[in-house]
């Protein structure tokens, strides 16, 4: 009799695993074609990914300008013309410089080169100037048996410029649109749906919405104070460069971590260039103790729990991002790897009380009647 129990249950078993894995299994086949679907439509999705960011960025002045009673048209045109100064003072705060200080970095490079081969020259290396030689003819000729290639580069490079370009225009009328018309989007939505998902679907975009522009806030201003301190760090020890690489701080503070590191190194290679290794590793020191309020003072109060993902969770998604992704994938890795845990989360609450009804959250209005987005970003 326990033997007829026991394989009952065994059969059990194995039918409730096989059922299960079954399930799985076309969870991740939808998953694999719903990626495979997101990458043909990336020239159309990904400006809408960037628009979306911007507009996280730009959404506060415009609610601000709106609730004073401003048109929703002239409040975004003055948004999106006051984020295109912004946007033409900070590539002039990058180019200025390095037009006008890259002799001076260029002639740095070049005796950064000479010390390194004086220095490969002596003990305990003894690298004589026929290797060195010999070295740089072989790699002039690997150049010049891959001249092709490089003109294909080429090629490809100038086309992703301009893909990059056409993106950048697309996400700023994009942009504009969201500032404009976006408060509507959740009223719209709720209408387009039928049943429970009327109400699930606002409530999980409008979440969602709110921990992208917390993300994206939140980055924007540690990234702001990374780059003061350590532009600041640059300038008093001399560091050529300085205000362009205290922006470069502040645009790779949005890839959490990764971003930080590259930063970091460049800053140092161009001290060490043009200082010498001592100014190198003040520099360095400096990046390392910024980096440490950063990471403990600066993001747990900026950020406190708008993300809930824990650290080690960021650096994983970070590195799966940039290995499936590249750039971009390393960029979206954190903002998507948030949204999974709304997701997520709603639908444990959803499933710790399956009877009852989800309320659907309170949408604030304008003094003159009309919908905010107050109710898809955060106050």
């Amino acid at each position: 009799m326990s033997a007829t129990l026991s394989s009952i249950k065994t059969a059990t078993a194995l039918r409730t695993t096989a059922r299960v894995s079954a399930e799985l299994l076309l969870v991740l086949v939808a998953a694999a074609a719903a990626v495979w679907v997101l990458g043909w439509m990336w020239p159309v999705v990904w400006p809408i990914v960037v628009g979306l960011f911007l507009t996280t960025l730009t959404w506060p002045p415009t609610r601000f300008l709106r609730r004073r009673g401003w048109h929703p048209a002239l409040a975004a045109s003055a948004v999106t013309v006051l984020f295109l100064l912004v946007l033409v003072a900070i590539l002039a705060l990058i180019a200025v410089p390095v037009a006008s200080q890259s002799g001076e970095l260029t002639d740095g490079v070049v005796e950064g080169i000479q010390r390194l081969r004086e220095w490969a020259a002596g003990p305990p290396l003894n690298i004589g100037d026929d290797q060195i030689s010999g070295a740089f003819d072989t790699a002039i000729a690997r150049v010049q048996d891959s001249i092709g290639s490089m003109v294909t580069a080429v090629g490809t490079g100038v086309s992703t410029v301009l893909n990059g370009v056409v993106t950048a225009f697309l996400s700023l009328f994009l942009m504009f649109f969201f500032l404009k018309d976006g408060p509507r989007f959740l009223p719209w939505l709720t209408r387009q749906l039928p049943g429970r998902l009327a109400v699930d679907v606002p409530i999980v975009a409008a979440r969602g919405w709110a921990t992208l522009g917390a993300f994206v806030r939140s980055q924007a201003f540690v990234g702001l104070l990374d780059a003061v301190f350590i532009g600041l760090g640059l300038w008093i020890l001399g560091v050529p460069l300085a205000l362009p690489l205290a922006v470069l701080t502040f645009i790779s503070a949005f890839v959490p971590i990764v971003g930080a590191l590259f930063a970091g190194l460049v800053a140092v290679l161009i001290a060490l260039v043009s200082n010498g290794l001592t100014d190198a590793l003040i520099v360095l020191a400096i990046i390392l103790v910024v980096q440490q309020l950063e990471g403990n003072v600066f993001q747990p109060m900026i950020q406190s729990r708008g993300l809930g993902l824990h650290a080690a969770v960021v650096l994983l998604a970070v590195t799966l991002g940039g290995s499936l992704a590249g750039i971009v994938g390393s960029l979206l890795a954190v903002p998507v790897a948030a949204l999974v845990a709304v997701v997520w989360n709603y639908l444990r609450e959803q499933l710790s009380d399956p009877s009852s009804e989800p309320a659907p959250e309170p949408e604030p209005e304008e003094p003159d009647g009309s919908y905010t987005a107050g109710a898809a970003v955060p106050a």
